[in-house]
């Protein structure tokens, strides 16, 4: 018997499906920008550490500044080919940063980096396409099986660059931006595959006058919470990822237990995903919230326990946990915030927010663990963590009395 709680559109399960596979081959830029993007940085500029990590902030301001042209040209063009205008945009990053680094040429590799971050962008409005249609108890399993794509980015990520590093000897590290350019091209392949559902532009006719200013919708406190989640989340995660493997270098580890160390890390990100969806729909968004930002503090504190490898692996699979929890939850109480003909300019206006306060977040890693080490990247998640939680359960509370208001009318 069908579920009527998880009935969609015909055609939105398999975009969903096909968003998933793309999510594990497109995500694999993240892997190649965080795992090698401050190695490689230290190894263009070695007398200036302090700045290692600033490639990897370029990442981030891509994610950050494509956000809302993402948006625009989907809603101008279809998911499907403003989707491949993203994989290209990371080809052609992908391709500039290996020619950067062969050419000893760190401003350059900066750029290649950004454009990596530019489609990484379209990327994370993967999560969105999957939840366009459908009830609330689908959209959410929806985000869930997208971000579960990453479980399988998380492995050829890391593996394409662990193979791949070295090819192009003597130059280090250029092989895996080849490579995972590469793997854009099957990202393509995998996207062309989308189809567009009947009821997207009949939708968005009926709903255009019925659009409320942008200034209302971001004023809701489940906007604001769910913004301020998603930024905790998000930015807290680069802030400690951006700077765990020169951290892990620059105490005794290897660059392949740094590698290995960010595999681990995207793993704990999306493995989480196979089941988030149902724990969202059997719990709440809150508690699922809560629990990624208690995760986070536990996360903190094994970091700060110690600078063994299993510190730093043990600590980055927390934060690969909490953000999923915490990411995906603030995802689906976003989605409670606007309509569907105002999807795409709250979405766009929410990812820039979040992903400018996220490449803010890169750009400080690696000061701070220049001047604090990586005690003091991990101190910085108590205090950012723990107003996200008070802010999350402030709005439960609140929802809870407002219900109970309501039942007593």
């Amino acid at each position: 018997m069908k579920d009527s709680n998880l009935s969609a559109p015909t055609g939105a399960k398999r975009n969903a499906f096909l968003l998933a596979i793309a999510q594990a081959i497109n995500s694999s830029t993240t892997s190649a920008a965080i795992s090698l993007g401050a190695i490689a940085g230290a190894y263009l500029l070695p007398q200036k550490t302090e700045l290692a990590t600033l490639p990897v902030a370029g990442y981030a301001i891509g994610v950050a500044l494509f956000a809302l042209p993402v948006a625009m040209l989907c809603e101008k063009f279809g998911r499907r080919l403003g989707f491949i205008i993203g994989a290209l945009i990371g080809i052609a990053g992908g391709i500039t940063a290996a020619y950067a680094i062969s050419a000893v040429f760190f401003s350059l590799f900066c750029i290649g980096l950004f454009l990596i971050g530019g489609a990484g962008a379209f990327v994370h409005q993967y999560r969105f396409a999957a939840a366009d249609h459908g009830t609330d108890a689908f959209k959410s399993k929806a985000i869930s099986w997208v971000m579960t794509g990453g479980i399988f980015g998380a492995i050829i990520g890391p593996q394409t660059i662990l193979m791949t590093k070295d090819v192009l000897l003597p130059t280090p590290y250029a092989g895996a931006f080849v490579a995972t350019a590469g793997l854009l091209v099957i990202g393509i392949l995998i996207l062309s595959g989308l189809k567009a559902i009947e009821s997207d532009h009949k939708d968005s006719e009926i709903e255009k006058g019925r659009q409320r200013p942008l200034g209302v919708i971001i004023a809701q406190p489940k906007f604001i919470v769910a913004l301020v989640c998603a930024v905790a989340s998000a930015a807290l995660m680069t802030f400690m990822m951006t700077g765990a493997p020169l951290a892990m270098k620059q105490h005794g580890h290897s660059v392949d237990h740094a590698v290995l160390g960010i595999q681990w890390h995207v793993l704990a990100m999306y493995g989480p995903s196979l089941v988030t969806g149902l724990l969202i729909v059997r719990f709440g968004k809150s508690i699922i919230i809560a629990t990624g930002l208690i995760l986070l503090l536990f996360c903190g504190a094994v970091a700060l326990a110690g600078l063994e490898l299993w510190n730093f692996w043990g600590s980055l699979i927390l934060l690969g946990v909490g953000w999923n929890f915490g990411f995906i939850g603030s995802t689906a109480l976003l989605g409670e915030s606007y309509s569907a003909a105002e999807k795409n300019k709250v979405q766009g206006v929410h990812d820039f927010i979040l992903f400018s306060l996220v490449a803010i977040a890169s750009l400080l890693s690696g000061v701070t663990l220049h001047k604090f080490g990586w005690g003091g990247i991990a101190a910085v998640l108590f205090p950012i963590a723990s107003l996200a939680l008070i802010a999350v359960i402030g709005l439960a509370i609140s929802d809870q009395r407002r219900g109970k208001l309501s039942e007593g009318l």
